[in-house]
């Protein structure tokens, strides 16, 4: 037997003993020696560190289900994942339990102080970086409400048990990844002396365990009295004081009153499968499920069309920018807009949107009106032993929030203020704009990209995936779908397959990533698509970092984005009654 057999034999062997893990690559196992056993089945994961992802896999094997192991791999996170994992944020839960299907809104919301001119000078113009340094910038966190109400109505392991990692991480330490430091290094400079992030993150190094105690004795009083610490008690005392040093709005009312919200997720019909993915106040639901349907609707247009051609990419433009056209107009809290979802996701709608596209050149921006008439962020795929999924995404908005940290406490607070519309038609950090429906309002929740989502087939989940990126997460959770199912790519293909983004303005720029992993547009691609009229432009930054798992005979395929530091793992667990 040759060397390079001896290897493929020997990987084959370690895959069978039982758990299979690695970073930034596919991870499968498709047998094992009693398939119809009822004493073990196969979980996986998806995550985008390996703590958060040996954390999780530690869950299972404790005999945790799927939201058990997601709130212990969000609070890990917020440890080891310092760009973008967070308490001081919020987000977006989906799952599925059993038969049960439930979506959770732990999205920040605006201060009970905040108004809708509060980001405009005298002259009616927005104050630069106003929405994303510092104290005004912080919207009331939501992750711990969220992360509590989820273990109140799924859990199955004691609360304390799914945090005592994470405290462990922050008092003991944890050796950073390099693009992480780097990363912190380079954000030196954006907060300056304006926050104290510095003082917090500037000594951290690649070979030195980063501890962090403050944060531990945080997570430590949540592991003891809940949520209720949080947002009534020392940790509360804690924000609100910070808030007053920082020129913010948040007042101990304001975290008194937020509550995390269950709310009807988005189901619809495609092909075969069901498409389960988030409701507003996110746009991401209604936006994956009107490029899937769309693109359905455009079949004959895409019939030969090769993946990532010239004309590929200009169909899939097309379909963007009437996606980003009804995200501007329509889509904003539903506790104070009536979004009308409805009518946005029904077939008639989709199929009328379709015909609009114009397949041999760019649309004019007066004919991609409203259709009615009338960066950073994290996500996680879990599937358990007992086929249960959970996707989340959670976020403290661009790359370390508004930099602000909570003194004695520990953890960074979002600037996620800056995804209202400060004024309308005014681009946020993101380039995207926005109307009346999602201007800000007290105790409102701003609009949010994030799609975690899940594709049932024949009742069972199918895939579970998203990511983060800002305005590119649905494009990008589309894109990577596409290439699963139409594109018979595997997941890590589908991952790492160089992405594209058009967002309506500016109507001719289409953007790409793909450039960290040697795998940009080809230069022939960039020129055809000048002939139409483009400018296509690598994207200010890499984004995107999708995690991935899909449903493979008895077992699943989990891939993690090469583009960042994840870790996707499939293996085996006890099963034991849920």
């Amino acid at each position: 037997m040759n060397i390079k057999k001896s290897l493929i034999w020997f990987a084959v062997i370690f895959l069978l003993q039982g758990c299979s893990e690695t970073t930034n690559q596919e991870t499968r196992i498709t047998s094992k020696e009693n398939t119809q056993s009822t004493s073990s089945a196969f979980a996986a994961i998806a995550i985008p560190d390996q703590y958060g992802a040996k954390i999780s896999q530690d869950i299972l094997d404790q005999g945790g289900n799927a939201v058990d192991a997601a709130i212990a791999a969000g609070f890990s996170l917020a440890v080891t994942f310092i760009d973008a994992g967070n308490i001081g944020g919020g987000g977006f839960m989906t799952i599925k339990m059993g038969n049960e299907i439930a979506f959770l809104d732990y999205r920040e919301k605006a201060p009970l102080a905040a108004h809708k001119d509060m980001y405009l000078d005298q002259n009616g113009n927005v104050i630069e970086n106003s929405t994303l340094i510092g104290g005004q910038a912080v919207g009331v966190p939501g992750t711990v409400a969220g992360f509590w109400s989820a273990h109140q109505r799924f859990g199955k392991l004691p609360w304390k048990d799914l945090i005592e990692p994470a405290i462990s991480l922050a008092e003991e330490g944890f050796l950073p990844a390099k693009i992480l430091v780097d990363d912190i290094y380079n954000s030196l400079s954006w907060f300056g002396d304006k926050t104290n992030f510095p003082a917090y993150f500037s000594s951290i190094k690649v070979d030195e365990k980063f501890k962090q105690p403050e944060l531990a004795q945080t997570l430590r009083r949540i592991a003891k009295f809940g949520a209720d610490d949080f947002y009534r008690g020392e940790t509360a005392d804690l924000i609100v004081k910070q808030m007053a040093s920082s020129n913010g709005l948040i007042t101990k009312i304001d975290l008194e009153k937020y509550e995390a919200k269950w709310r009807e997720p988005l189901r619809a019909k495609w092909r075969e499968y069901e498409i389960i993915s988030s409701p507003p106040p996110s746009s991401g639901g209604f936006a994956v499920i009107q490029l899937l349907k769309m693109k359905d609707y455009l079949a004959h247009l895409f019939k030969g069309v090769g993946h990532n051609t010239p004309q590929y990419i200009h169909l899939v433009a097309e379909m963007e920018k009437r996606v980003f056209a009804d995200r501007a107009e329509y889509l904003g809290d539903p506790d104070f807009f009536d979004t009308n979802i409805t009518t946005l996701i029904s077939d008639n709608y989709i199929a009328s949107r379709a015909l609009e596209v114009n397949p041999d050149s760019i649309s004019s921006l007066e004919g991609v009106s409203p259709g009615i008439e009338s960066p950073n962020t994290t996500h996680y795929s879990i599937v358990d032993q007992w086929g249960n999924a959970v996707s989340n995404t959670y976020t403290i908005n661009w790359n370390y929030g508004s930099g602000v940290v909570v003194e004695g406490a520990g953890f960074l607070l979002n600037n996620e203020m800056d995804d209202f519309s400060a004024k309308p038609g005014v681009p946020n950090i993101f380039g995207v704009v926005g109307n009346i429906a999602n201007e800000i309002q007290p105790e409102k929740r701003m609009l949010s990209s994030m799609s975690p989502t899940i594709i049932l087939k024949d009742n069972e989940v199918e895939m579970v995936l998203g990511t983060p990126g800002g305005s590119t997460i649905f494009t990008s959770v589309f894109q990577v779908i596409t290439n699963i199912i139409d594109f018979k790519m595997s997941p890590y293909e589908a991952v790492k397959a160089t992405r594209f983004h058009h967002q309506l303005l500016p109507e001719d720029e289409i953007t790409y990533n793909g450039y960290t992993i040697n795998n940009p547009l080809p230069k022939e691609v960039i020129a055809a698509l000048g002939d139409y009229g483009y400018k296509t432009i690598p994207h200010s930054y890499d984004f995107g970092d999708v995690q991935v798992i899909m449903k493979d005979n008895e077992s699943w395929i989990a891939a993690s984005d090469p583009r960042d530091r994840g870790d996707s793992r499939v293996f085996e667990v006890s099963v034991t009654a849920q």
